[in-house]
């Protein structure tokens, strides 16, 4: 019998897959359990239109995010921090991601999730600075900041 798989089973099958399993164990385990459908031609039908949905939604989030990346990449767009600074050079307080964030919200109301800016640790230079943020999957961009001696 054929089926569809509604989750994944181990040693049969993942979720979405059509796989071809014993009568027997399809209908007193899989269907009863809802771990599987019998795969007619309307579910077939059905999953395909789910799979192109998804796909869709995908390639929109990537051409949002491309989008973000040129925005980000722009010359205006220079996050600007103003910030006390000691005699050896280095800030008195440190610029996280949730600061970097919090600024490019406010600067040009672009907003990026403070988890996606990656900084190794948090800044306490001053001068030009460039920091990679992930924006999708495969799309990382650069945030330009400008620190400034107060």
């Amino acid at each position: 019998m054929k089926v569809i798989f509604l989750a994944d089973v181990k040693g049969q099958g993942k979720k979405g897959q059509i796989k071809e399993v014993p009568t027997g164990y399809a209908q007193n385990f899989l269907i009863k359990k809802n771990l599987a459908k019998e795969a007619t031609n309307q579910a077939i039908s059905e999953l395909r239109g789910q799979e192109k949905s998804k796909e869709k939604a995908h390639a929109e989030m990537i051409a949002e995010a491309e989008a973000l990346k040129v925005k980000l990449a722009e010359e205006g767009t220079l996050v600007q921090f103003v910030e006390k600074v000691g005699p050896d050079g280095r800030t008195f307080g440190s610029i996280t991601s949730k600061k970097i964030a919090e600024e490019l919200a406010k600067q040009f109301g672009i907003k990026v999730d403070k988890r996606h800016i990656q900084l190794d640790h948090p800044i306490r230079a001053v001068g030009l600075i460039d920091v990679p943020v992930k924006l999708y999957q495969d799309v990382t961009g650069v945030i330009n900041l400008s620190i400034k001696e107060a």
